[in-house]
Parts: C-alpha cells; structure tokens; sequence
C-alpha cells in the first residue's frame, strides 16, 4: 500500500501548573513558600527520516500526541516536563495546516460545508530536516517567585499555558531532478530499470505502475539525477480516467519532463500521444507545463519505429527527440549522457533565474525604502512647516494681543490721568 497524502490530528503537551505551598518542618517556623514551577508540554515534531518512503505510518494511526507537563511540587521540585513526539516522515514532504479544530469537523467540512480551506506552513525538501507543528505549553510558576521585601507569604502562582493543536495534511511530493511521463505500457519501468538500479514492476499489460518509483542515474564523475516514474496518464485522466492525476504531484519538482512514446504505434500513435499528454499536463498545471520537456522515443527496434520517428520529428520540429530501446538497451548510454547535460544546464538555468530574482526583489525593496523614506521626509517637512506656520500664527496674535492690551493700558492711564488734573 502506497499513501502520499494524508490527514492527521496533532496536539501538543499542556504545560504543568505551579504550586502554591509553605515550607513545614521542624524547629523552622517560618520556612516561607517552596511551591515548585510546572513542568514544559511536550512539542510535536516532524522530521524527515531517509528510510521512510510514504506516509504509511499515519494510515492506521492518524494523530500525533505529545504528553503533557507535571505539576510543581513541594521544596521547590520542578515538574516533569512532557515528552516529545517525533513524526517520521519522508523526503518531500508538504505539510498543510486546515481551518477545522477536529478531525469530525474536517470531515464534515470536505463533506457537507464549504469545504476545508488550507495553508502551506512547511516544505521538508532537506534530510534529517525537523519542523515544530505544535508547541508545546509553558509551565506555571510556583508561589516562590512571588515572595517580595513586603510579601513573605506569597499564595499566588501561575498556571500553565496551552498547547497548540490542529487539524494538519500531509502531503508526499517525490523529489527528482526527471519525470518519466507517457501512456501505460511505453515502456518506462523497462527504461528507469535500464538507467538504474531501480527494479519496477514491468508486464505486458497496462497500468503495471500503480505508485511512483524513483531511481538513481549513477554517473563515473559521482555525479547522480533522480528520476521519477509515475503510473500511466490516459486521456481523461483530468476526470479521473484511468489513475487521474493523483500521482502527477510528485513531477512537481522535476526540472525536465520526460515524455516516453511507444514508436511501434500498435496501441497509440505517437503524435497523438504526445498530443494528449501536453493536454492532460496543462489542465493539471500552467506552471508544469511551461517546463523543459523532451520526447524520448522508446521501442526504435519495432519495424515501424523508423517511418513513426520520422513523421514525429516533421511535428515537433523544435522538440529534441532521443530515440532508444529499453529492451534491447541501445542508445541508453547516450540518453543518459544528454540526461546529465539536461539537468546541468536547467540547474544552472534556474539558478540564474533565482538570482535575477533576487536582485529584482532587492532592488523593488530599495526602491520600496526610498520611497517610504521620501514619502517620511515629505511627511516631515510638511509637519515642520505647518508647526512654523502654527507657532508664526500665535506669536502674531500674542503681539497683537500683547499692543492691544498695551494701547488699553496707555489709553486708561491717560484717562486716569486727565481725571487727577483739577481745574484752575
């Protein structure tokens, strides 16, 4: 059994509660408070373990539960801490975290409400990566904290803060530099096993691949390419023909796409094949299907393989074709050179493409701080001025009020004066 997706419940560790307690013994009459702190919820982790393939583990046993902190006890003694649970999960993992609180509400959201609504919080690309999902609790503080100058006898304490918890999904995308795309029975389990060391499953009728498969291209300079097999894609698959598109996410993250074509042309032709395959890609992802892609032609020892090469190099001109045969093995050292070429030149490729962006995203966020700094002076300035303005505006009518009040003084000392004067 296969699972690359998954939901799970996952809840932390609560932590302990402090302790309010007094120090009784003998001859120490006044032993002053000893309440012990509580102890730490235990966390919830994910790490990336290389012996997991899938997310089997949760099948079963869908929940991850840390233990919770212990009380504070008497003398001080801390409480225990709660234990760490640790999830196992492989390479490539996407974890997603849901708007529902328990698994029934999930469940009754993806079934009869408005339908679960989900944040990407992590991508385990790295081995031996570890990522928190839930917090655990802090412990309370004992009532020994609290003694003060002033207060010897404490009762207080504090109790201990909850965990995290949530509804998360899991979500296995396999990690390869290739994808082997194409109908049942092209050929590409024979092709991944000619390449590899892999050993898929390889029959004489369709839909032999029923999981992903991933092999390693051994190079003699030590250099290695993953490549990825998924089952075959027949059209409709976009509604739900054959195996649909539930195992296209894992050529999520493949930089060229392979797309394997049966030459003989006994169950499909080739152009139409690749026709199709295109189409389904597109109506799975835009992005996807604006990557690098290369058509090998496999089964070139059929007899009719030559004239279909032929008329699938006159339409697709600008697509590069490798010819081979798995079976027989020819041309597979070849491919696997031009493979290696193709994954040096899309890595260095992307590379510039990320530090084109970067310098792009730094150069928008300078642009962004000088702007905010013009836009700060501006503000500024503006501020200043008007407070000039402001301050000019009642020094003027201090002045004038401080003339008015000076002329009614002179004006009432005048009076006061022809009031003293006494007529001769």
């Amino acid at each position: 059994m296969f699972v690359d997706n998954i939901r799970i419940f996952a809840k932390a560790g609560k932590g302990g509660n402090g302790l309010a307690s007094f120090r009784r013994e003998k001859f120490i009459p006044r032993g002053g408070p000893d309440g012990g702190d509580g102890g730490n919820g235990g966390d919830v982790i994910l790490e990336v373990a290389s012996g997991c393939n899938d997310l089997r583990s949760f099948f079963y046993d869908p929940k991850l539960i840390a233990t919770s902190g212990r009380d504070g006890m008497h003398v001080r003694k801390h409480g225990r801490n709660g234990k760490t649970m640790v999830g196992r999960v492989p390479l490539g993992t996407i974890i997603y975290r849901s708007n529902a609180s328990s698994m029934h509400e999930a469940t009754f959201l993806e079934r009869e409400g408005d339908g679960i609504v989900l944040e990407q919080i992590a991508d385990l690309t790295t081995p031996g990566e570890r990522f928190m999902l839930c917090k655990g609790g802090m412990g309370g503080r004992g009532n020994w904290h609290f003694k003060t100058a002033t207060n010897r006898t404490p009762s207080e304490f504090e109790y201990g803060t909850e965990c995290e918890e949530g509804v998360f999904f899991f979500e296995l995308r396999r990690i390869a530099d290739a994808g082997l795309v194409g109908y049942p029975n092209a050929g590409k389990s024979t092709l991944l096993g000619a390449i590899s060391a892999a050993s898929p499953k390889v029959a004489s009728y369709p839909f032999t691949t029923l999981q992903p498969i991933v092999g390693v291209v051994e190079y003699p300079n030590f250099n290695r390419v993953v490549v990825a097999d998924i089952p075959g894609i027949i059209e409709g698959a976009s509604r739900n023909r054959g195996l649909g598109h539930e195992f296209l996410r894992h050529i999520m993250r493949c930089q060229v796409l392979l797309f394997v074509v049966d030459m003989s042309g006994m169950e499909h032709n080739p152009i139409e094949a690749i026709a199709t395959l295109r189409a389904e890609i597109s109506l799975y992802s835009d992005e996807m299907a604006t990557r690098r892609w290369v058509i090998i032609a496999n089964k070139m020892d059929d007899e009719a393989a030559e004239e279909n090469l032929a008329m699938l190099r006159m339409r697709f001109p600008k697509i590069e074709i490798i010819p081979i045969s798995a079976a027989e093995k020819t041309g597979i050292e070849g491919f696997k050179t031009r493979l290696q070429e193709l994954i040096v030149a899309e890595t260095a490729h992307n590379i510039h493409i990320a530090e084109l962006k970067s310098v792009r995203e730094a150069a928008e966020l300078a642009a962004a701080e000088e702007a905010a700094a013009e836009e700060a002076a501006a503000e500024l300035a503006a501020a200043e001025e008007a407070a000039a303005e402001e301050a000019a505006a009642e020094l003027a009518a201090a002045e004038e009020a401080a003339a008015e009040e000076a002329a009614a003084e002179l004006a009432d000392d005048e009076t006061q004066s022809e009031q003293d004067v006494v007529p001769s």
